[in-house]
């Protein structure tokens, strides 16, 4: 193609020299700058290398058929020299400047070709939610908008190769991962491959390789650039949809359990009616007995649903509290109201400092934390044996406290103390309970703004905590 782009050359200028010199006589200046006008329209159309020619070709016949003598290549005037070295420097100068506007319009129009490419790679994956098949979709992608003849991705997380194309073969696994590695794209020519490696920031995803022919290493960076974000996106999405499908069972959960509760409650209560008048009336020994064990279990099972729903509730953020200024004695006297058959009587130490601030609280709940303690003590800890309620301000909170003698907690169940379900070993079976008293404590605790936490050392006692913000006042954790 170059050589017939030469001779055109070259016959352009020769027709415009037998133009004047045959058809239309004018001055040699009105021939000089209409050779430097075709020089120009061939720089701009096929190049420098064709002008330069071109130039060349106007100043050998300039001089042979308008420079005096004529017909001959001789030049008489020194005049003439300088006009026809100006000439010629003009014309590969101003070849030069078309070439340079004509590649710079060239590298521009690529570059736009390249970003509707990578756009239109963009508009092709945006409806895709799942990582793989992201992933499959962008290589088969790739291979479309590029017109690559192949492409393979080996995802580094999974340890799996996606290909597109036919002729993806000469990528191979090694190939693959030492693209995972790299820092930025590279170009191997001789095999017509890039590879390049897919990050996420400074968190590697993958390798990237593109067979065929040699895409820019910026593109071939946006590629793998675009590759990341999408993946990115799809996890994002897939996380965001089980997120809301937990959260959407939660709800569920809740409203099932509030109305399986109140569908159980309501035989209980009748149940419980029941009992109560039939334990009124005077009755046999052994008829009174199994009617006390059937009073107790009602109100175990009434206890065990009213745990089930509340640490339904605290798990789906359904706590709705109604807060307002508490004093710790009405907390106090509240919960041990609630608790004053069990005491039986067991010795009880006050130990409340006078003069105390009042709290930020829901009455109900917070009096429900301080009897759950109050139960655990009289639980884990011998007949007999003191129970101690304390009560202080330490900065901006009142910190709340119930000590027992029992036989305290090993380090390590500590920290699993307060998780659902969870029973010390020592006495998950001499001691009823269901595991789920502290954990609903802790949610009403933190609901709160506050936190709940023990101290125990075996053989000498526990003693639970928990803190509360004061009224008006902050201090939330």
């Amino acid at each position: 193609m170059k050589p017939a782009r030469f001779a055109a050359s070259a016959l352009a200028v020769s027709a415009i020299v037998w133009f004047y010199f045959v058809v239309v006589r004018v001055n040699s200046t009105t021939v000089a700058l209409t050779l430097l006008l075709a020089i120009l329209g061939i720089s701009a159309r096929w190049g420098l290398w064709e002008a330069i020619l071109a130039s060349v070709v106007a100043v050998v016949e300039f001089n042979y058929f308008f420079l005096p003598p004529v017909g001959t290549l001789t030049i008489a005037d020194p005049q003439n020299w300088v006009a026809l070295v100006a000439f010629l420097v003009t014309a590969v100068t101003a070849s030069q400047l078309s070439e340079r506007v004509r590649r710079r319009a060239a590298e521009a129009e690529e570059r736009r070709h390249e970003v509707e490419r990578l756009y239109a790679l963009v508009q092709g994956v945006m409806l895709s939610g799942n990582p793989r098949n992201t992933i499959r979709e962008l290589v088969s992608k790739v291979v479309q908008i590029f017109h690559v003849e192949g492409a393979a991705f080996y995802s580094s997380a999974a340890g799996e190769i996606v290909r597109s194309g036919p002729e993806s073969g000469p990528a191979s696994e090694h190939d693959l991962k030492v693209a995972a590695e790299l820092e930025r794209p590279s170009i191997d020519a001789q095999r017509s491959l890039v590879l390049a490696p897919v990050r996420l920031g400074a968190r590697p995803l993958g390798g990237l390789a593109l067979v065929g022919t040699p895409l820019p290493a910026s593109v071939a960076r946006a590629i793998a650039d675009l590759i990341a974000i999408s993946m990115e996106r799809a996890r994002a999405l897939e996380e965001a949809g089980h997120a809301e499908a937990v959260r959407q069972s939660e709800l569920l959960k809740v409203a099932l359990l509030d109305a399986l509760a109140h569908d159980i409650k309501t035989p209980l209560t009748s149940i419980k009616a029941a009992v109560t008048g039939l334990l009124g009336f005077p009755r046999a020994d052994a008829d009174r007995e199994l009617l006390t064990i059937i009073d107790e279990e009602t109100d175990r099972l009434n206890q065990l649903a009213a745990e089930v729903i509340a640490m339904a509730r605290i798990e789906a953020g359904k706590l709705h509290l109604e807060r307002r200024g508490l004093a710790v004695d009405e907390i106090v006297s509240g919960a041990l109201n609630e608790l004053d058959p069990a005491w039986k009587g067991r010795p009880l130490r006050l130990e409340i400092a006078p003069g105390l601030p009042p709290v930020d609280a829901d009455p109900e709940f917070i009096q429900q934390v301080v009897k759950q303690l109050l139960d655990n003590a009289l639980k884990y800890s011998p007949e007999g044996s003191p129970i101690t309620l304390s009560a202080a301000q330490k900065d901006a909170r009142i910190v709340i406290g119930v000590a027992d003698r029992g036989s305290g907690i090993d380090e390590n169940e500590r920290g699993r103390i307060f998780d659902k379900f969870y029973r010390g070993r020592s006495h998950r079976f001499d001691v009823k309970g269901t595991g789920m008293g502290l954990p609903i404590a802790k949610g009403i605790v933190e609901a709160h703004g506050g936190k709940i936490w023990v101290e125990s050392e075996p053989g000498q006692g526990s003693a639970f905590f928990f803190s509360l913000p004061l009224y008006g006042g902050g201090g939330r954790e």
